[in-house]
C-alpha cells in the first residue's frame, strides 16, 4: 500500500485487486497532492459567487476577459481520431451489459458515464472501470441467461464522464482527506487505458461536468498537461468535451474552450441540469419562477439563447457544437403512444440538426435509427463547424430571460413529487439510471423537481386553479405517493423510500435548496461501503 493513501471500504474486492496497483494509487495521490487545494478554493469560489446572485448582482460576462472573446484568431485542436463525426452520441452507466449494447447500438460514440446515470456505489465506480478496460481490449464478452453479449467488430468511440468537481469519494483517502470524485474516476481510466487507446488507433476522450467557471476548466488542463507528461504520453493526446449545463457557465464559453483548447473537442448543450442551474443560481429572485417542467422547453427564451450562443462559440473556434437528450424511450406495447414519442424525438433532432448542432445524445438504443436519420438527411458532411450562426446575436439579458409561456398545474406538482421519490430512492439503492413514464431518468431529472418544488413553496406560487403551492400541500402529496413508488420503480426498497420522503420534505423547508441531492445523500452510499463517518463530508 502506498503510504497516505487508504481504501477505506472492502466492496468489489476483484475490481479493487486489479485496479488498485501500486502505480495507479501513486498516480491518484500525485494528483491528490498537487491539485486537491485548487479544487477546494474553487468551490469556495462558487460559493462566493451564489452569495453576489443573492445579493442582487446580476450574471454577466466578464469583463477581465473580453479580450478572449474578441479574438477571432485562435481555434482549438483538430477533432481527434474518432471524433470527426459524432452525430449520434449514446449515453448511459457503465453497467456491463450497457456497454456492451452500447458500444454496439450503432450510434458514433458512447459516453460512458461514472456521473449522473450512476449511483455512485463503490462497487458501480470500479466495476464500471473494470467494464470499460474490458471493452478497450475487447475482453468484455459474456452470457447472462443464455443469451450472448458479445463486442461487434466496429463499437462505438468511448468516451467517458467523470463525476463533477463538487463530488468526494469517500472510500478512498489520501493523506487523511478523501479524494475528488473527478480525479479518482479519471486517473484510473486513464492510467490503465490512455495507452491502449492510442495503440488502437483512438485516445482518452472525456465529458466534463459541472463547470462554473473557466478556472476549473484551466484546472482540468492542468490535470491532463500533468498526467500525460506522468505516463510519458505527447501533450493534446486527451480530448474534453465540456457539458455547458451550468447558468454561470453560459456566460463563459469562449473562455471556457480557450482554457481546454489544445485539449478541446468541444461543448454539450447539458439542457436538464442547466435548467436546474438556472433555478437554483436564481433562488433569490423571485422573477424567476418556472411554470411545469414539461413547459420549459429548448424553445423557450432563456434556452433558445444558450444554444444558438453555444453553437456560435464552437462552430467560431472550429470545434463541434453538440445538442442535448432525447430521454424517450420506446412504448412497446401501445403502438399510439409510441408513434407520439418518436414523433417528439424526431422533432427534436430536426430543430438540433436546422439550428446547427454537430450531433445529438439519445438515451437508448433503439432510439439510434431516428436520430441518425435526421442527421443524416440534414447534416451531408461529417459535422457543421461552417455554420457559423453570424445572424446571433446573444446578450446577457436573453440568457436570463424568465418569460416561459406555461402554468403550474396540479399534475406538475405531483409529477415533480412522484419523480422526486422514485429517483432518490432508486438512487440510495445503487440505480442512477431509472425508466419513468418511457423517460430514461438520472439525477438532472431529480435536481429539477427538486429545486421547483422548493421555489414554488419558497415563493408562495399559486397552481392554475388559483390553490398555493404551501409547505402542508407538498406534505400531503408526499404521503398520497410515496407508498405506490416500490410499483413504479423496480428493486427499490421501502426504507430507501421514507429516506426519499424526508429528504424532500426538508428540502422545501430550507431557506436555500441544497447544492446537489447527490452529495446530500452520498452519507447513506458511504455507510453501506462501511467507510468511517469522519470521512463523508455530507450529511442530512
Amino acid at each position: 500500500m502506498i503510504k497516505g493513501v487508504k481504501i477505506q471500504s472492502q466492496a468489489a474486492p476483484q475490481a479493487q485487486a486489479e485496479l488498485f496497483t501500486d502505480g495507479a494509487l501513486e498516480f491518484l495521490a500525485a494528483l491528490h497532492r498537487t491539485f486537491e487545494s485548487t479544487r477546494q478554493s474553487l468551490l469556495v469560489a462558487r460559493e462566493e459567487a451564489q452569495r453576489r446572485y443573492d445579493s442582487g448582482v446580476s450574471l454577466d460576462f466578464a469583463p477581465e476577459t473580453a479580450n478572449i472573446r474578441a479574438e477571432p484568431s485562435w481555434h482549438c485542436a483538430p477533432p481527434a481520431p474518432g471524433l470527426e463525426d459524432r452525430r449520434v452520441e449514446i449515453t448511459g452507466p457503465t453497467d456491463r451489459k450497457m456497454v456492451i449494447n452500447a458500444l454496439n447500438s450503432g450510434a458514433k460514440t458512447f459516453m460512458a458515464d461514472f456521473e449522473d446515470s450512476s449511483s455512485p456505489t463503490f462497487a458501480n465506480m470500479i466495476n464500471g472501470q473494470i467494464n470499460l478496460r474490458d471493452a478497450i481490449r475487447r475482453n468484455i464478452d459474456f452470457e447472462s441467461n443464455g443469451k450472448q453479449y458479445k463486442l461487434s467488430a466496429q463499437p462505438a468511440v468511448l468516451i467517458v464522464r467523470p463525476r463533477g468537481w463538487h463530488l468526494d469519494e469517500p472510500r478512498v483517502t489520501i493523506d487523511n482527506a478523501p479524494i475528488s470524485g473527478s480525479i479518482f474516476d479519471f486517473a484510473l481510466f486513464f492510467y490503465h487505458n490512455a495507452k491502449e487507446l492510442v495503440k488502437a488507433g483512438r485516445g482518452p476522450y472525456f465529458y466534463l461536468p459541472k463547470m462554473e467557471h473557466y478556472l476549473e476548466a484551466r484546472l482540468w488542463n492542468d490535470i491532463f498537461l500533468f498526467s500525460q507528461s506522468y505516463i510519458g504520453m505527447p501533450h493534446n493526446t486527451i480530448r474534453a468535451t465540456v457539458l455547458i449545463e451550468t447558468l454561470p457557465a453560459a456566460f463563459q464559453m469562449e473562455e471556457i474552450l480557450f482554457e481546454l483548447r489544445n485539449h478541446s473537442s468541444g461543448l454539450n448543450c447539458g439542457r436538464w441540469d442547466y435548467i436546474f442551474s438556472f433555478i437554483k443560481k436564481r433562488r433569490a429572485d423571485r422573477g424567476a419562477v418556472l411554470p411545469d417542467r414539461k413547459d420549459v422547453t429548448m424553445t423557450v427564451g432563456f434556452m433558445d439563447a444558450y444554444v444558438k450562443l453555444l453553437i456560435q462559440t464552437c462552430h467560431r473556434r472550429k470545434v463541434a457544437a453538440m445538442g442535448g437528450m432525447s430521454a424517450q424511450i420506446p412504448i412497446k406495447d401501445d403502438a399510439k403512444a409510441n408513434e407520439v414519442a418518436m414523433a417528439k424525438v424526431r422533432a427534436d433532432k430536426l430543430r438540433e440538426v436546422t439550428a446547427g448542432h454537430d450531433g445529438t445524445w439519445i438515451a437508448h438504443p433503439l432510439i439510434n435509427q431516428i436520430a441518425r436519420q435526421i442527421f443524416d438527411e440534414n447534416m451531408l458532411g461529417p459535422n457543421q463547424y461552417h455554420v457559423l450562426r453570424q445572424d446571433v446575436k446573444v446578450a446577457a439579458a436573453d440568457l436570463l430571460n424568465t418569460k416561459v409561456p406555461g402554468q403550474i398545474t396540479e399534475d406538475g406538482v405531483r409529477e415533480n413529487v412522484s419523480t422526486s421519490l422514485a429517483y432518490t430512492s432508486a438512487w440510495i439503492g445503487g440505480n442512477g439510471c431509472i425508466p419513468l413514464n418511457y423517460l430514461m431518468e438520472d439525477a438532472a431529472t431529480a435536481e429539477i423537481t427538486r429545486v421547483q418544488l422548493w421555489q414554488w413553496v419558497h415563493y408562495g406560487a399559486r397552481l392554475d386553479n388559483g390553490l398555493p403551492i404551501t409547505l402542508e400541500y407538498i406534505d400531503s402529496l408526499i404521503k398520497e405517493l410515496a407508498p405506490g413508488i416500490k410499483k413504479i420503480v423496480a428493486g427499490v426498497k421501502e426504507e430507501n423510500v421514507d429516506v426519499a420522503a424526508e429528504y424532500l420534505k426538508a428540502q422545501v423547508r430550507k431557506q436555500w435548496p441544497s447544492e446537489f441531492l447527490t452529495s446530500d445523500l452520498m452519507p447513506y452510499l458511504a455507510i453501506a461501503d462501511g467507510v468511517d463517518p469522519k470521512y463523508q463530508k455530507s450529511a442530512l
